[in-house]
């Protein structure tokens, strides 16, 4: 029987943070931010591990105490130079059966709740592709020139704005990552196999942490849920 696990690339510095301390580990509401998503991930019943893919250089993820998460939690120092090669070593790393499921989430998605994650098993644990977390495009788009002024603008009909997290079979995302290994989310590598995963309808407020004035935010609503 196929069972369920999280993998969270965390190998990543964040440059537009503007900050000395990698992202992951920045504070948000006394924690670090990473905790906010491994609290939600390792809190859901129906994920058997939690992998965490951090840097093979990293020393700040032992400098804190995850011990409530027990072998749930498993760290994996085997992060590549790309989100695509991070998830990639750690679906390696992890020797997950091939029809197993894996639920790809940013650690920068501190909001995530137990809603959202929900809502994306029951929607794809008997899809055939898989799919991800995504919500409707509402503001309106505009296309800049190289002037940075608008050449014209987007049709948003149709149009989603993807999430985490996004969730395959640990055999069909490594064939896609091994193809396609240019790609900045999961989906991006399934698609480019000629397959067409499934949008699964979250929220805005589980939305990734960008730049400095995100943080505020997302401790706004990390309070709140609290």
């Amino acid at each position: 029987m196929s069972e369920f696990h999280a993998l969270v690339p965390a190998a990543g510095f964040g440059a537009r943070m503007g900050n000395e301390l990698p992202k992951q580990y920045l504070p948000i509401a006394g924690r670090p931010m990473i905790a906010h998503a491994l609290d939600t991930l390792c809190a859901c019943a129906e994920l058997a591990t939690v992998f965490v893919v951090l840097s093979p250089g990293d020393t700040q993820f032992h400098t804190y105490d995850w011990s409530r998460y027990g072998d749930k939690l498993q760290p994996l120092f085997c992060g590549g130079e790309t989100r695509a090669e991070s998830v990639a070593n750690g679906l390696l790393a992890s020797e997950l059966e091939p029809d197993d499921w894996v639920l790809v989430h940013d650690a920068a998605r501190p909001c995530l709740t137990q809603v959202h994650l929900g809502k994306l098993i029951a929607e794809l644990r008997d899809d055939a592709v898989g799919g991800i977390l995504a919500v409707p495009v509402a503001d309106t788009l505009k296309r800049a020139d190289a002037q940075q002024r608008i050449a014209y603008t987007e049709p948003r009909e149709g149009l989603w704005q993807a999430q985490t997290p996004q969730m395959f079979r640990a055999g069909l995302l490594a064939e896609a990552l091994s193809r396609c290994s240019k790609v900045t989310d999961e989906a991006s590598a399934i698609e480019a196999l000629g397959l067409q995963p499934k949008l699964v309808l979250s929220e805005p407020t589980n939305f990734k942490v960008t730049y400095p004035q995100d943080l505020l935010l997302a401790e706004l609503l990390l309070n709140q849920k609290r």
